[in-house]
């Protein structure tokens, strides 16, 4: 009897292995491409010559398509199934890369967005199908410690794009630094910024040939459907059933806040770092990307068993309401925290509200893998549409961002930074009650 029984958990671990290295993959993807923007919005901003508030729109398309996109992209993941609903995004983003190339070549703005919008159209699709693919695939206790895995490998992406991007493509910056342009004639100044949106020809086709071959690779992988059990006689994949969960849209405003705060930590950070003449402004997106990683490790070590999922959400939430104060209230002269937390191992050092920027990153990385399985407990059936209403909750990090953009144009980038203590309250929420919440007659 219980050679039998461990035959059945070792089958089920050998089953799982090939969507989980699957969906491993995809997420580093997800990784790469998303915190690219993190290096991107500095380098536009001086390529295209753009204020602040402008080089954060940059975030706002890219995470808007999730918001614009969910609705038509469930229907997609209902009448195609996961895997191929999995090979249609990355064609998408596929078509989003190669789009960057005629934007870089003309230098024009407007069409960046237009690929960046696209990329994220992609994404949709993407996010929509592996996050409930993963929670689906083993026991609900452990879902966030899958999640927090795959986590790793996102986050794991996050932290090496910004360094490649700043290899590559941010050399030389001295030369278009604005007392070195005003040295220029206007049509001098035009051609050297030309010139430098161009270095993102190559990097872009080389992504585009990764995600052809990925989308080839998943077409041809033996992945299965997930089997989602229906939870009520008769119940409907449909959004008015979704009213009667409240840990659903209660699930997706959490995410919108999350999602908003994430994206500021990681994509403002280079442009704050920037404003306080920080030298390697470029990679300081990596900081944050390693203090998540950091997070989803012991998210892995810790869940389930001896934090639960609901405990790692409110304890994220607590830290974050911490480190939020630390940015606002820190001097932009002292670099004690950076020193005594990372400089003995070499790392460049940083303001301390740049650092506690960073920190965000250790707080952030746990809210994602807990909040999916809270919101989705329970929906059989619904998981799919629920899945999508949960993804349009990333429009967090279209609106968020662009309203700190604004708040920094307004007044000071470090005091505009208040934003976050809202976000973290209402994530706060969430882990204490809002994921508890339920109408009468909802199982």
């Amino acid at each position: 009897m219980m050679s039998d029984v461990l035959t059945e958990k070792t089958a089920a671990r050998a089953g799982s292995f090939l969507p989980m290295l699957l969906i491993g993959i995809l997420f580093f993807v997800f990784g790469f491409v998303t915190w690219l923007n993190g290096a991107l919005i500095p380098f536009l901003k001086i390529a295209c010559q753009l204020n602040e508030f402008q080089a954060l729109l940059v975030a706002f398309v890219f995470y808007i398509a999730y918001f614009v996109m969910a609705l038509p992209m469930s229907v997609l993941l209902r009448r195609f199934g996961y895997k191929n609903s999995m090979v249609i995004g990355l064609g998408v983003m596929l078509c989003g890369a190669l789009l960057f190339v005629p934007a870089a070549l003309s230098a024009r703005f407007s069409l960046f967005l237009l690929a960046l919008f696209i990329l994220g159209t992609g994404l949709t699709v993407l996010q929509t199908a592996t996050n409930p693919y993963i929670v689906c695939i083993g026991p609900r206790d452990s879902a966030a410690m899958r999640i927090s895995l795959m986590g790793v490998v996102n986050k794991g992406a996050g932290f090496i794009v910004p360094l490649l991007f700043s290899a590559w493509i941010l050399t030389g910056m001295d030369a278009y630094s604005d007392s070195a342009l005003a040295l220029l004639s206007s049509n001098e100044q035009q051609q050297l910024l030309h010139s430098l949106a161009q270095r993102l020809v190559q990097p872009y086709l080389l992504m585009s040939a990764v995600l052809l071959g990925l989308m080839l690779f998943v077409w041809c992988s033996p992945l299965p459907e997930p089997q989602l059990p229906v939870t009520a006689a008769g119940q409907q994949s449909d959004w008015f059933s979704i009213l009667k969960y409240p840990q659903v849209w209660l699930g997706t405003l959490t995410l919108f806040c999350y999602v908003g705060v994430e994206v500021i930590a990681g994509d403002t950070i280079g442009l704050f770092g920037q404003g306080l003449g920080v030298a390697h402004f470029g990679s300081l997106t990596s900081y944050t990307m390693a203090f998540m990683v950091l997070g989803y490790l012991l998210g892995i070590v810790l869940i389930p068993r001896w934090l639960s999922q609901q405990s790692a959400l409110l304890l994220s939430a607590l830290a974050g309401i911490v480190f939020s104060a630390g940015v606002l209230l820190s001097s932009v002269q002292s670099q004690q925290l950076s020193f005594w937390l990372t400089g003995w191992s070499g790392i460049p050092l940083v303001p301390d509200p740049v650092f506690y920027l960073a920190l965000l990153g250790l707080a952030n990385a746990l809210v994602w893998p807990a909040v999916w399985p809270l919101a989705l407990q329970g929906l059989g059936a619904l998981t799919a549409t629920a899945s999508a209403l949960l993804i349009m909750g990333i429009a967090g990090g279209a609106v968020l961002p662009l309203l700190y953009g604004y708040l920094a144009e307004q007044g000071d980038s470090q005091h505009a930074y208040w934003l976050l203590l809202p976000c973290y309250g209402m994530i706060f929420f969430y882990a204490l009650k809002g994921h508890k919440l339920r109408y009468e007659g909802a199982e």
